[in-house]
């Protein structure tokens, strides 16, 4: 164990010597035990008891189960990046489309695999936080981030919109029955998604799971049967009935007719099969460690499954000639997978087993987008680009309201383009490659500065990515434009601008905050006068309470003010205050002709505030629980707080009084002085609290601790004091162990000791003494059990 201090007995004697008062403890069931909200009892209910922040090492994942949330989507996209080439090249080079589908698939397998080398690249670099946007800010700076966090905000929302609507086609597909409604399939999917993701990433990862590995095992066994029954002469063409696209001519040349703006648009649309590439790279975090070689080896599986499939169900579409329908279902690996199996009943059974996986992994890509997104938010808000409470995790340790923000997005989208995959796909990979180019760029820049072993070879490959992926982007805007890519060319300019506006917005805040912070808070003086004034509407409870809140200020002068805005009302008032016994507190009454409450407390306020004065302002507000009842009344006091708060030393304060039918049943209005602590971890202890430490010998519960006796305790740092500078150097924590009290362990000559923060789960040993009236240990012995991570740590 490590001393706090030279002996342990020897300062508990200096710090109180012959005290006969044993001094209080602290009783910490009492938080525990107040009632809670509603909201917070239907939030408990819905996603399960509120996890504390050390079990945030508890909620990464494996490579197997992260490969499964992480790769969902760009797994799915197998499903129909096949389609979407032959939507482009059937209308306008017929049959001969299927002799380009396996080349072009190759070509984008190619790009893929320098994308994969490239985000390995970035997983390496940036072990913690990763991802396109990370890497342009570190290389870029944060502004011309921005571009790099607009498209992936884009991307992934748009991913979302993609998965759930091609899943619907998907169960169209297999019950026709269900073909027009996918509109509201599409929205219970995403309400369902965001609903698990809520209840946490551990969870997440065991429901997405199953999906993911049944969906590889079905397209394993249609590629391999396909091939065979292929091989053996037995597969044949997919027969065309009524709604397929209708099929242009094939013509002579090196392409069959089919023009260099057609290919690339081709080329385009089944790049779609990269979607969701990012999303390792940007959630290395919740992997295991060792995190970045976890992430690295799930990155190339994922980029290996992906290829293997996609290549896979091109060939068979070049063997088979599935040609698309209009509507969109039945889509063309069902058309595959009916040809592959037969009418037989085994092959029906694999058919609609088939079908089920697809349907289940195109909603559950999703999910990726659920995981990624809610991270990448939270960098971006994190430099103050977006509102900063999307970096704060939520009651199961995940960024709760970027998953709500996503959920709400992905919904819009739905109902403005019905659910339409041809709709959304022209809006999809402009967004995705345009945070590809910025990896890429990133990362050559970051090697050209940073000249490590071998930087050479990955400026290259690195600069080589951004180039190719940029290709990408100017085609897909010029042969997509008119297709939907507009939206996406003038949205992310708009967004970007937005992110950058808000930057400034909160550094301008920054800078008036911060500005003189040291002189106002250490050096300023304090001013010669304290008054204190009550706005006063009425004589009931509320305004009682502000009376006795006033009272305990002891302010040099006190007395309660009233606007008279209704003669009638103000004489009434002036009656009742002589007749309850307030004449000792005086009642100003002023008139108020033009009936501006919020003008005429700002005169008040500027007649106190002579430059001697401190003036508080103290407002009523009586607050009426539930929504229904909050209409039924106006918020005066909160619009003359905004209005006076902008002089100087005039502090205006708003003293609730909650007002509801039966609040006395369910909340005392004061909290009894003492309860008998739970000595056996109850339900009114805090989980957080309750500790184990069932291999420490000899502890003594905090519970059971007897003055100026020695022992040793063990418990979780639940708070830290930190002194100001001037102040005699001293660290003092409270130490609870959830047996309902605290212990203070007071350790002198020390401002921080490395390892204590919130959340430190440690032993201490020393006598028990008493500091500030409470049981404390001073400069005890201790040792650290485990050292919580910092809160706000990804």
């Amino acid at each position: 164990m490590t001393s706090g201090g030279t002996t342990k007995t020897g300062e508990t004697r200096r710090l109180e010597p012959n005290l006969t008062r044993s001094p209080s403890r602290t009783d910490t069931t009492q938080a525990a035990s107040l009632p809670e909200t509603l909201s917070y009892r239907i939030k408990r209910v819905l996603l399960g008891p509120p996890l504390v922040s050390e079990q945030l090492g508890g909620q990464r994942l494996g490579k197997p189960t992260a490969l499964a949330v992480l790769s969902s989507d760009v797994m799915s996209s197998s499903a129909y990046a096949t389609e979407q080439m032959l939507r482009t090249l059937l209308v306008v080079g017929g049959l001969a489309a299927f002799s380009l589908i396996t080349p072009l698939t190759a070509a984008i397998l190619g790009v893929l695999a320098v994308v994969t080398i490239c985000y390995r690249d970035v997983v390496r670099s940036y072990p913690k936080a990763g991802g396109s946007y990370v890497v342009s800010r570190d290389n870029f700076g944060p502004n011309i981030a921005q571009i790099a966090g607009a498209a992936l905000l884009i991307s992934y929302t748009i991913t979302v919109a993609v998965s759930v609507a091609a899943g619907a086609d998907a169960i169209g597909s297999a019950a026709p029955v269900l073909k027009h409604a996918v509109v509201p399939m599409s929205i219970g999917f995403v309400v369902l998604l965001a609903f698990g993701n809520l209840r946490g990433i551990r969870e997440a990862g065991r429901v997405f799971a199953v999906p993911t590995y049944f969906f590889i095992v079905n397209m394993a066994v249609l590629i391999v049967t396909g091939l065979v029954r292929e091989i053996t002469g037995s597969l044949g063409h997919v027969p065309r009935h009524s709604g397929a696209v209708t099929l242009g001519h094939a013509g002579g040349g090196l392409l069959l007719g089919i023009s260099a703006f057609y290919m690339l648009r081709a080329f385009a649309n089944g790049s779609s099969a990269m979607t969701g590439t990012e999303a390792i790279s940007n959630a290395v975090s919740i992997f295991r460690e060792p995190q970045a070689k976890n992430a690295r080896t799930t990155l190339v599986l994922m980029s290996s499954i992906l290829g293997a499939m996609f290549l896979g169900v091109s060939v068979l579409a070049a063997l088979s000639h599935p040609v698309p329908y209009t509507l969109g279902v039945p889509t063309v690996l069902s058309e595959i997978g009916r040809l592959v199996y037969g009418s037989s009943a085994g092959g029906q059974v694999l058919f609609y087993a088939l079908q089920a996986a697809t349907a289940l992994i195109l909603i559950l890509a999703a999910n990726t987008s659920f995981t990624g997104f809610p991270f990448l938010v939270s960098f971006v808000a994190e430099d103050s680009f977006l509102p900063r409470k999307l970096t704060v995790r939520g009651h199961r340790l995940v960024f709760s309201n970027g998953i709500l923000v996503l959920a709400a997005a992905s919904i819009a989208l739905l109902i403005a383009t019905k659910a339409k995959v041809n709709a959304l796909i022209p809006m999809y990979a402009i967004a995705v490659f345009t945070g590809f180019t910025m990896a890429g760029a990133g990362m050559a820049k970051h090697h050209w500065t940073h000249r490590d072993t071998h930087w050479r070879k990955s400026v290259a490959v690195n600069g080589f990515a951004a180039v190719v992926c940029l290709v990408v982007v100017i085609v897909f805007a010029v042969a997509e434009f008119t297709q939907g890519a507009w939206v996406v060319v003038v949205v992310m300019p708009i967004l970007v601008y937005s992110l950058t506006r808000t930057n400034h917005q909160y550094r301008v805040e920054d800078v008036v905050l911060e500005e003189g912070v040291a002189v106002e808070a250490c050096e300023a003086k304090i001013l010669r006068r304290h008054v204190v004034v009550i706005l006063i509407d009425r004589i009931d409870l509320a305004a009682a309470r502000a009376i006795q809140y006033a009272r305990t200020l002891m302010p040099d002068d006190l007395h309660a003010v009233h606007f008279n805005i209704d003669s009638q009302r103000a004489e009434r008032l002036i009656e009742r205050w002589q007749r309850v016994g307030l004449t000792r507190l005086p009642l100003d009454v002023i008139d108020c002709p033009d009936r501006r409450l919020g003008r005429a407390a700002l005169e008040l306020a500027a007649e106190l505030a002579d430059g001697e004065t401190e003036v508080s302002i103290l407002l009523p507000r009586r607050s009426y629980g539930r929504t229904w009842r909050r209409i039924l009344h106006d918020q005066t006091a909160d619009r003359i707080v905004d209005i006076v708060s902008q002089l100087s030393h005039v502090n205006a304060t708003i003293i609730p009084f909650l007002v509801a039918p039966g609040i006395e049943e369910r909340r005392p209005l004061t909290v009894p002085l003492r309860r008998q602590p739970s000595r056996t971890g109850s339900p009114a202890t805090p989980e957080a609290d309750r500790i184990s430490f069932a291999t420490v010998p000899g502890l003594t519960p905090i519970s059971q601790l007897q003055w100026r006796t020695p022992a040793r305790v063990a418990g979780r740092v639940k708070t830290l004091r930190v002194q100001p500078w001037g102040d005699v150097p001293t660290l003092e924590c409270v130490l609870v162990d959830g047996s309902g009290e605290a212990i203070t362990l007071v350790f002198l000559g020390r401002r921080s000791i490395p390892g204590i923060r919130n959340g430190t789960k440690m032993v201490a040993e020393a006598m028990v003494g008493k500091h500030q009236g409470k049981l404390a240990m001073i400069n005890p012995f201790y040792e650290l059990h485990s050292v919580s991570e910092p809160s706000g740590s990804h």
